[in-house]
């Protein structure tokens, strides 16, 4: 995973404006990891107590605005931690996106200390993320963070 924090890193150098770095950093990782099959950033949308769909790679999606305390995006904006979701079928408040999608992971990105988005990363392999997948998307947020 280093390797591919270097490439995002680089990635991030070669654009202008913030929505070219996100759609960047969203296609490479999709492109660079076979279980990642939908990658996307959600960002609070103003005042409201919602999250609005920004940069995405993947399947389009009608979740564009996400209630906060609804489905694993809406809940990590209230929590403010790590959501890993080994069978998202087994959840009681997910919101189905795709049915082919087995997992999910979301990783809320913090400026300043407060939770100003995530990093939403859906899977059609059932328990497809681990630890190091989190260490890793934390990288990324914080690697977000930077130039948002």
């Amino acid at each position: 995973m280093e390797a591919l924090k270097q490439k995002i890193e680089e990635q991030i150098k070669l654009f202008n404006t913030k929505e070219e770095k996100l759609q960047a950093i969203t296609d490479t990782i999709e492109r660079e990891l076979d279980t990642y099959d939908w990658v996307g950033f959600y960002f609070k949308n103003g005042d409201k107590s919602e999250l609005k769909l920004a940069q995405y790679t993947g399947e389009e999606t009608d979740h564009t605005i996400i209630p906060f305390g609804k489905g694993i995006c809406g809940q990590v904006a209230v929590s403010n931690e790590n959501f890993v979701v080994d069978d998202v079928h087994a959840q009681d408040n997910y919101i189905a996106c795709s049915i082919y999608v087995k997992s999910e992971i979301v990783v809320p990105i913090f400026k300043n200390g407060e939770n100003i988005g995530q990093i939403d990363i859906d899977s059609k392999t059932p328990a497809a993320f681990n630890e190091k997948d989190e260490r890793f998307l934390e990288d990324v947020c914080k690697m977000v963070a930077e130039f948002i």
